[in-house]
């Protein structure tokens, strides 16, 4: 798996540092006015001042690249090889963003994960021209030039249920993230990132309304995946949910949220062993937050989930073996857990950017979860590398 990784990384880093050389030498030429083919010392001038370039951004590449832990390497190594054996098709509702379109030339080195990008076909090439990404081989599609737009009118009044009108519909699916979740609903593509530029109330919206929640779901929820390169050279990887969408979920959302997150932990090859956390540990501490992670608990089991379950437990007693086996002896989960329920949304954000910071780990996220389809949200301050790593976590749930 590493080899297949590396293989992926080593052509898109050089890829990457063809694009901007391109970009650079189309300033230098600019500012000079000379051309470089015919000017032998400008040309190892423009060669000198970028090898300097290149050593800065080198530099900066070893700090900030994502792949440069070991066990991300191996994470995505393994979700590239699924992905390979059963390619898909992605939406990117932002087609003229420059981080999308980087992300998008990186996938269309390979065959696993094609790229569809919405917006104006002029406008999407001259950004792709401007910004020096290769992006020949994608999929353009224009909102106002789509061919079947009335079909997919019909469609979304029939979503929607007398909710809005066809002009009213029309007019929506002008926008790129109505229009990308049309897709996934049409089957024209198996998945949607968005929120390069759109808020994750835009790309929620239009994936509650279109897309809706799978049977016996009634809410959308959210996971982190975080990873850390462990010393044995596998994963240490680990389920955090929900940390980004529901502010304070009742015992039934808390119970969907754990099915959810141990079927997500499942994908990224977590065995889970779920603990629902609380300042209590098995009746230590009282209140309606330990009421809240109890009852979940008892529900969880009552349904006879096909995974282990725990709750409530402070987080020692869910990680540490000593404090687990000293506080539940007979528990399948405590002092193991890998797959941890936060019981309102203060706890959870503040809960995985700890152990992204102070375990460092990478955190991937966040995931939602719970949709018929897998649509995801994107940080408008993302990068590119970001962007392309969403990419392959969103095809990995189709």
């Amino acid at each position: 798996m590493h080899r297949v990784f590396l293989y992926f990384s080593t052509i898109w880093m050089v890829g990457r540092q063809i694009s901007l050389f391109e970009i650079f030498l189309t300033k230098i030429v600019r500012i000079s006015g000379q051309n470089p083919a015919n000017t032998l010392h400008f040309s190892f001038q423009t060669l000198a001042i970028w090898l300097g370039w290149c050593y800065i951004n080198r530099r900066y590449d070893s700090e900030h690249n994502l792949y440069c832990m070991e066990g991300t390497q191996l994470m995505f190594g393994q979700l590239i090889e699924k992905l390979k054996a059963s390619p898909k098709t992605i939406v990117f509702t932002e087609g003229t963003d420059a981080r999308i379109l980087e992300a998008s030339a990186r996938l269309l080195s390979s065959t696993f994960l094609k790229p569809i990008l919405i917006g104006n076909e002029q406008e999407v090439q001259a950004a792709a021209e401007k910004t020096g990404f290769n992006i020949n081989g994608a999929i353009i599609m224009d909102p106002t030039k789509y061919d079947k737009m009335e079909e997919m009118v019909a469609a979304m009044v029939e979503l929607r249920k007398g909710k809005m009108t066809p002009e009213q519909c029309r007019e929506l699916l002008l926008q790129g993230n109505y229009f990308g979740t049309m897709l996934v609903k049409m089957g024209v593509a198996d998945c949607l990132l968005g929120g390069a530029t759109y808020s994750t109330a835009d790309t929620v919206r239009p994936a509650l309304q279109l897309i809706k929640t799978k049977p016996g779901n009634k809410i959308v929820s959210s996971c982190f995946i975080m990873v850390r390169a462990a010393a044995t050279g596998s994963n240490e990887v680990l389920a955090m949910g929900d940390c980004a969408i529901n502010i304070d979920p009742s015992e039934d959302d808390l119970v969907e949220i754990a099915r959810e997150c141990a079927h997500c932990a499942r994908v990224f090859g977590i065995d889970p062993k779920v603990a629902l956390l609380s300042y209590s540990t098995k009746g230590s501490g009282k209140g309606p937050d330990v009421d809240k992670m109890r009852n979940a608990t008892e529900k969880l089991l009552a349904t006879n989930p096909d995974f282990a379950v725990d709750g409530e437990l402070q987080f020692d007693a869910a990680v540490s073996p000593a404090v687990g086996g000293l506080k539940c002896p007979d528990s399948p989960v405590a002092g193991h857990a890998n797959t941890f329920i936060f019981p309102n949304i203060s706890a959870g954000n503040i809960g995985y950017k700890m152990v992204q910071r102070l375990g460092k780990f990478d955190a991937y996220g966040p995931i939602l979860l719970g949709l018929n389809a897998p649509i995801n949200d994107l940080s408008r301050g993302c990068n590119a590398m970001e962007v392309y790593s969403m990419a392959i976590i969103t095809a990995a749930l189709a």
